[in-house]
């Protein structure tokens, strides 16, 4: 017995004295946190529900070439209360007022919004939310509700702020100027301006704010202030002229509707400085609508077509191995090459000039005449062509810029018949904006000069960095060269497959351009027969200031796909709009000159405004500026109403009729 009462009393010592061991342990440990490894584990604890977040800077603005604002970053706010934070005799002080205040701002009954507070706070809701994508004076608005005006730490005010790109045009050249888009994988897209210089200059610096993790995934604000403002970015000022940007954009608009085309574009450049002032790209949707979709202008190389032959006529004249004069024999429309027959339309047009095959854009003109003197040597038409540039990119800022594609031998698209094909536009690739590039060095007396889209950065009124005129190539051609080449290109609108376009009252010049599509298999492609259609030059025709291209792809070939008709319309459109929207003001040396011609017409105005008072003149014939000055400066006072462009075609009230006070007189031109 009383052994067994000593291993009883054995084992509670062996138990008591491992407890003791245990709380001395126990001890020790705490003791090591608290002193020793204390400041670590309270940073590991503030570090979990504690960090700073980032506060994205506003990006800067984009506005055309007269400051109308195109992009900007318009800021919104969420308004959330931590239900919890205000004490009790705070809270139930202002919570009638806030209720109140919420019922003036959102519409429902005062007690709805009692309830619902009180619940969140009965529910211990940190992060209860009160409005959602506010505008910055509803957000001064709501901060000064009631209780919230008591800041974070007295009313549990919680503002986060997000920022949303505004395009105030809408989707006229959105995907020029830019904008951004995230996929499925958080990753961010941006074209256009906004891509080119996003980083650079709109980005801006970031801020950091301190939050709290209050639960659930959701952090809120320690302070109502930044603890690092962001830095907003800077602006960009663009080379777009809006007015020109609205016509180009809705000239091409109208005609891919007609044709029921699947996309286009058209860019607008100022010959001398390079600036582009107008570019529209539209594709067509699922519905049959269009839309910005890529910018095809800058990034979609194809095979050019006959707008190409300017290039290859212009080669030939310039190593000299024709002149404007050559007969070159177009045959009947058709001829071989190699085992490979090309075709004219119609019954060819037999022998006739080499001016005159570029006219009337002969495709077995110009591949006879650069098979004829280049087949032996085609290094020396590829360097021609390489001189000029056109196998390189053009190097604008603009992201994604397509390259040009020109076969040389041993390539796997040369063969003997890649130089005839080459000569009328085929066997190569080139973008819109290269093409147009060259065709503008023409109207620039042969300087080829980068294409520009922007003008300046700024911070407010200071510049950061201007963007002046870059010249590729000095001068393209000999002035020989470029006469007849100019001369040609006039003529294409006079006589030639632009004739359609051609108008009394107003001067162009260019090339027409209509090429095949997707015909690698030649019979699926009789069956669904696709086409380019394109229209490249400039205006006026002497001294000009603008040069334009417009290319529209896959036109319905039940209404039309020649360039002359579908693309041709668009560019005749835009000048004559360009021209009577958007008038140019030069600076004349001396006013101090007399014209006969002038003088007489004047004479003749004046004795027509004097002659009727009251009595309806015959305005027909007239252009419509002269048309409608006469009829304004009638005394009886009449209004005038517009229907088109160029000469007076009709008029509602015929001549010699009595003339009303204020009546309406409605002119059709065309």
């Amino acid at each position: 017995m009383a052994v067994t009462e000593k291993n009883i009393l054995n084992r509670l010592y062996f138990v008591a004295g491992c407890m003791f061991v245990f709380v001395l342990a126990v001890v020790f440990k705490l003791v090591s946190i608290q002193f020793i490894q204390g400041d670590e584990y309270r940073a590991l604890a503030e570090k979990r529900t504690i960090e700073d977040f980032d506060i994205p800077a506003n990006r800067g603005n984009v506005y055309s070439a007269d400051g109308s604002l195109l992009a900007t970053s318009i800021p919104k706010y969420d308004i959330r209360i931590d239900a919890v934070q205000a004490k009790d005799a705070t809270f139930e002080k202002y919570i009638g007022a806030l209720a109140d205040s919420l019922h003036v701002y959102k519409g429902k009954p005062v007690s709805y919004y009692k309830n619902i507070i009180r619940r969140a706070r009965k529910n211990k809701n940190r992060y209860f939310l009160l409005a959602r994508n506010i505008s910055y004076s509803d957000y001064i608005r709501m901060r000064n509700f009631p209780l919230l005006n008591l800041g974070a730490i007295k009313g549990g005010l919680i503002v986060e702020q997000t920022t949303r790109r505004e395009h105030p045009m809408g989707g006229i050249a959105e995907r020029t100027i830019g904008y951004e888009r995230q996929d499925e994988n958080g990753n961010f897209t941006r074209p256009g301006i906004d891509g080119a210089f996003g980083v650079k200059y709109l980005q801006g610096t970031n801020g950091k704010r301190r939050k709290q993790k209050i639960g659930n995934g959701q952090w809120k604000p320690i302070t109502d202030y930044d603890q690092v403002e962001p830095q907003d970015g800077y602006d960009v000022y663009t080379t777009i002229d809006v007015n020109i940007q609205d016509i180009a954009h809705h000239s091409l608009l109208k005609q891919l509707e007609i044709y029921e085309a699947d996309h286009g574009c058209v860019v607008v450049m100022d010959v001398k400085t390079g600036e582009i002032k107008a570019i529209s790209n539209l594709g067509r949707n699922k519905k049959g609508g269009y839309y910005e979709r890529l910018n095809y202008a800058v990034g979609e190389s194809h095979e050019p077509g006959s707008t190409f032959k300017v290039m290859a006529m212009m080669a030939a004249l310039e190593d000299k191995v024709i002149d404007t004069s050559t007969v070159v024999d177009t045959k009947k429309g058709r001829k071989s090459f190699y085992g490979r027959v090309i075709t004219d339309s119609g019954n060819g047009y037999g022998e006739i000039s080499a001016a005159r095959a570029l006219e009337v854009s002969s495709n077995i003109g110009m591949a006879t005449i650069i098979d004829e003197h280049y087949s032996k040597q085609p290094e020396k038409f590829l360097d021609r062509l390489s001189s000029w540039r056109l196998d390189k990119t053009l190097g604008v800022a603009i992201i994604g810029e397509g390259k040009p594609d020109i076969p040389k031998p041993g390539a796997s698209n040369w063969s003997r018949n890649a130089l005839p094909s080459m000569a009328y536009g085929y066997n190569l690739r080139m973008t819109p904006l290269q093409t147009l590039a060259f065709y503008n060095a023409i109207a620039n007396e042969g300087e080829l000069i980068k294409p520009r889209f922007l003008k300046a950065v700024k911070s407010f009124d200071k510049d950061i960095e201007v963007f002046k005129k870059e010249v590729l190539v000095e001068k393209i051609c000999s002035d020989q060269t470029l006469s007849e080449i100019q001369d040609i290109l006039k003529n294409v609108v006079i006589r030639g497959t632009g004739r359609r376009m051609y108008s009394e009252t107003f001067s162009m010049a260019g090339k027409t351009g209509t090429a095949r599509t997707d015909y690698a298999n030649y019979e699926k492609w009789r069956k669904d027969k696709k086409y380019v259609s394109s229209f490249a030059g400039y205006f006026p025709a002497d001294n000009p200031k603008y040069s334009c291209i417009v290319v529209i792809h896959q036109p319905s070939t039940k209404v039309g796909f020649y360039g002359a008709d579908v693309s041709g319309p668009v560019f005749k459109r835009i000048a004559q709009k360009i021209y009577t929207d958007t008038p140019i003001i030069d600076e004349v040396e001396t006013l101090d000159f007399k014209d006969n011609l002038v003088n007489e017409e004047f004479e003749s105005y004046f004795e027509n405004a004097r002659k009727y008072k009251a009595l309806m003149p015959s305005v027909v014939g007239m252009p419509v500026m002269d048309a409608i000055a006469l009829l304004e400066n009638l005394e009886i006072g009449v209004k005038v109403e517009l229907k088109g462009n160029g000469v007076v075609k009709n008029q509602s009230v015929e001549k010699h009729q009595k003339l009303q006070t204020n009546q309406t007189i409605v002119l059709v031109a065309s």
